[in-house]
């Protein structure tokens, strides 16, 4: 074995990543889910459906951290996961896969000017095959060589044959509707929609945060909760993206933005072999205006997302489950703390670029933007916000985590 595999394996066994590493199932607190939801949940928690075995979808999507990476010194180091190959590594962080059901699909909104809906950070899972992004996101990681890395849906269709709940995907779908033969394309439909189902249920979107209570008259913010509200909403200019009113908001409004974020040069994908990554260490995450090239569309219509990312729902965005759990924040993980992307987007157009190492990025100086065209300096870069404002920022979307229980 060579130094370099030793070295790997050796972070592997130091990180945690062993591929089958068990997560807490999560018990549903509004009720039963439906036979389809079940039928889901089994999929999403099934760590054979991967080549080879041993990944499931909530290696990266783990519900102790509302369906986002679940590995403290993953997301402290590279923050991109590893696949069922753990020798390969995606491009991005783990987006979260809970809060999504009601992601419209990609579209081009002329009154307003934005791209809307979709899923994954560049909206690749767009609807537009299945009607259905959620659905069209859990049919992507099963085939993708550096997530779970099966060869095709053939595959998939005899891994969900085999397991324990075979007979429950027919009880759902109807007799003969896990045919893996004669119609693959159908079955691995099924799978997908299955998996979306589980997702869009109340076990994984349960509004059960300290903020849901508020709305419905349990409970009452803390006066820095309360403050950090009013500022998220008015001078701290987050609302304008991270849509705050109604019953149950979502707090994103399924857009696309370039928020000036700085390369992650931990991220391990610079260094992946040519076959996966031929840029190397110049590759640089073009986003939602990347896809839409590699669509077709003419440079009038992409050239103007390029370096957008979608913006994420907030709910859970600091669920954990200790408080020394790190979570990474943007779509690379260059942030580790709420304070610190707060502190961005508060400075960013303030402090100046960073031309030294001995300079501290955050104190006195921000790195440049990766993709530093298309950068929003019109809701950001430049708040205005005293350090205790920050604060209380961060104090209010700490209510937005799951599982509230009043007096604690």
């Amino acid at each position: 074995m060579s130094r370099k595999k030793i070295i790997l394996l050796l972070l592997v066994c130091a990180t945690g990543l062993v591929l089958g590493t068990s997560h807490r199932v999560p018990a549903n607190p509004n009720g039963g889910l439906t036979p389809t939801e079940e039928l889901g949940k089994a999929l999403f928690f099934d760590s054979s459906l991967s080549t080879p075995p041993g990944q499931s979808c909530a290696f990266c999507h783990g519900p102790e951290v509302g369906f986002t990476g679940p590995v403290s010194s993953i997301n402290a180091g590279t923050v991109v996961y590893p696949g069922a190959v753990h020798t390969r590594f995606g491009n991005r962080k783990p987006p979260a896969a809970s809060y999504g059901g009601d992601t419209p699909v990609l579209h081009f909104d002329a009154g307003e000017g934005v791209w809307i809906g979709g899923v994954f950070w560049d909206g690749r899972a767009t609807g537009w095959t299945l009607g259905d992004p959620l659905a069209e996101q859990a049919q992507g990681p099963f085939l993708n060589p550096l997530e779970q890395n099966n060869p095709n849906p053939q595959i998939v269709c005899n891994k969900v044959r085999a397991g324990a709940y075979a007979a429950l995907f027919e009880q759902v779908w109807g007799p003969g509707s896990l045919d893996c033969v004669k119609d693959i394309a159908g079955t691995y439909e099924r799978i997908a929609r299955s998996i979306a189902a589980y997702e869009r249920s109340s076990e994984v979107n349960p509004f059960s945060s300290k903020y849901d209570a508020v709305l419905r008259g349990e409970a009452e913010l803390t006066p820095q909760e309360a403050e950090g509200l009013a500022l998220f909403a008015g001078k701290g200019n987050c609302s304008a993206c991270h849509v705050s009113e109604g019953e149950r908001p979502l707090f994103t409004d399924f857009t696309y933005d370039n928020l000036g974020v700085p390369k992650n040069p931990a991220n391990p994908f610079y260094r992946m072999p040519r076959r996966w990554n031929p840029a190397g260490e110049q590759w640089v995450d073009l986003g939602l205006g990347d896809f839409l090239k590699g669509q077709g569309y003419a440079p009038a219509v992409y050239e103007p997302e390029m370096g957008k990312v979608r913006v994420p729902s907030l709910r859970n965005v600091d669920l954990r489950p200790a408080p020394d759990f790190v979570k990474a924040y943007a779509h690379n993980g260059y942030f580790k703390s709420l304070k610190a992307i707060v502190h961005f987007y508060n400075t960013r157009d303030v402090l100046p670029v960073c031309t030294s190492s001995s300079q501290t990025p955050g104190v006195d100086c921000w790195p440049e933007p990766e993709v530093p065209i298309n950068v929003n300096r019109d809701e950001l870069g430049n708040l205005g916000l005293t350090d205790a404002e920050e604060d209380a920022i961060v104090a209010f979307m700490k209510t937005l985590s799951d599982g509230y229980v009043a007096g604690f």
